[in-house]
């Protein structure tokens, strides 16, 4: 008897367990749904427009700002993100007075302004206060004035936002730079009391300076306005996730200058332009091949410590993802003037690219990833002897070097060091690929029975 009660009570607390466990995952379920709002259902809601203060605000907004002669496009990542999904789904329409992309619950929506139509902005504050509009404009140093010489820039407007009820107009100011690119500026707050008008937190756009392609725009109607966006929203979209932007440290670089002299003999010169030249050939190839690229070894180095090409290099340096390689690569260099000089290794392993431009070689290197670890590799033509370049994982930002806009790694300085130790900012002109770099490890040798498709020299 005993045994049966002890059976009854096991069963019984077994039921009650799964039964607990059940609730608490729904709980959970829905707790999570309603925290995030923003689940499948959510993306498939429709919303009634007389019901939505977002959409009532920005038909406002929309309205007052063409009065005024003021021409934006839309860059708000939820809602080109819907408009997107939906766009696969072929629903883009809706009916009656149900709206999909501008109603659903959100705190801002985020315009862009190329900086030469915001000549009317204080007009259009004062027409934004006449609509019950609140507003808050942020300002920031101008780095298309900053440089070796040591000008600081003058201020100009990077954010402005205009808030009514319980939502609010982002407008980012984009700038265009030498690169002809689009750039726009961080948005810090001065003042604590700046950080109660609006959950700054939550902007997607200003919480690191960032650069993006000119990108082409078109007329869409959305929720019944007619409001411009990028023609191609999932490239602009990949660009939001991927635009980290860091300017060159000129601070750095003059402090450099001081205690290294810069070479500015003929051959040095000369060098330089050549390198210039090479390097924009082999940005304009990289980019219509539309595979992301960033500044390597001493080319990295340079841009880094003297914001300049090293007078003594004698080549340029590329990085490349070993997942974004592709057999076009080759004809590409090659279509574009640039014979290839070496192909060592292969895809699976250790594979560099050199192509050739008179005097200077531009070298790309494959990086392969590991779990915590990068690496890119080099052989020996003579030997057949390989070697691993170990480096941390990085991510990867953008800059703006030689009037081009280039991709570097964002954790620049463990690049760096990775490959040229801490005493990096010294300038070493005696080189050796084999031995002097920090992180390089012998890598076993290619086995003779390979060397005609491993070590490729022409």
């Amino acid at each position: 008897m005993p045994r049966i009660n002890k059976t009854i009570v096991l069963t019984l607390l077994v039921v009650t367990s799964s039964v607990f466990l059940l609730f608490q995952l729904y709980y959970y379920k829905q707790y999570f749904v309603s925290k995030n709002g923003s689940n499948l259902s959510d993306l498939k809601a429709s919303y009634d427009v007389e019901d939505s203060v977002h959409w009532k605000v920005v038909k406002k907004f929309l309205k007052m700002v063409s009065i005024q002669n003021v021409p934006l496009y839309l860059i708000d990542p939820l809602v080109l993100g819907r408009l997107n999904e939906n766009q696969r789904q072929q629903s883009t329409s809706s009916s009656g007075l149900k709206c999909k992309y501008l109603c659903f619950p959100r705190e801002f929506t985020t315009f862009a302004l190329l900086d030469k139509f915001w000549k009317n902005n204080a007009s259009l504050k004062k027409a934004a206060e006449k609509e019950g509009f609140e507003w808050m404009e942020l300002h920031g140093k101008d780095p298309r004035l900053a440089g070796m010489d040591g000008l600081s820039g003058t201020e100009i407007p990077l954010h402005c936002i205009f808030k009514m009820q319980n939502h609010a107009i982002h407008l980012v100011v984009f700038y265009e730079r030498s690169g002809n690119y689009l750039w726009h500026g961080q948005l810090r707050l001065k003042q604590n009391a700046d950080r109660k008008f609006v959950p700054f937190r939550k902007l997607h756009f200003g919480h690191h300076p960032g650069a993006y392609d000119k990108p082409e725009l078109r007329l869409a109607s959305i929720d019944g306005l007619e409001i411009h966006i990028p023609k191609k929203i999932t490239h602009f979209l990949d660009e939001v996730s991927q635009s980290k932007f860091i300017e060159c440290r000129y601070k750095e670089a003059r402090a450099f200058y001081q205690l290294y002299p810069d070479d500015t003999s003929q051959e040095a010169t000369e060098f330089r332009k050549k390198a210039k030249n090479l390097l924009q050939l082999a940005v304009k190839t990289l980019n219509g091949l539309r595979i992301p690229f960033w500044l390597s070894s001493g080319t990295c180095l340079g841009w880094f410590r003297q914001c300049s090409i090293i007078p003594y290099s004698k080549d340029v340096d590329l990085g490349i993802l070993i997942k974004n390689y592709t057999p076009e690569i080759i004809p590409a260099f090659q279509k574009a003037g640039l014979p290839l000089k070496h192909k060592f290794g292969k895809v699976e392993d250790s594979l560099e690219l050199s192509f050739q431009a008179h005097d200077v070689k531009l070298d790309i290197f494959f990086f392969y990833e590991e779990m915590h670890n990068m690496w890119n590799g080099g052989t020996q033509a003579k030997t057949g002897k390989k070697f691993k370049y170990m480096f941390p994982k990085f991510t990867h930002c953008w800059t703006e070097f030689l009037e081009m806009k280039v991709g570097v790694p964002c954790e620049t300085l463990a690049y760096v060091e990775a490959n040229y130790g801490r005493n990096w900012a010294i300038p070493v002109t005696s080189w050796d690929w084999k031995t002097s770099p920090s992180n390089v490890h012998e890598y076993g040798v290619w086995p003779i029975s390979e060397w005609d498709d491993v070590i490729q020299v022409y």
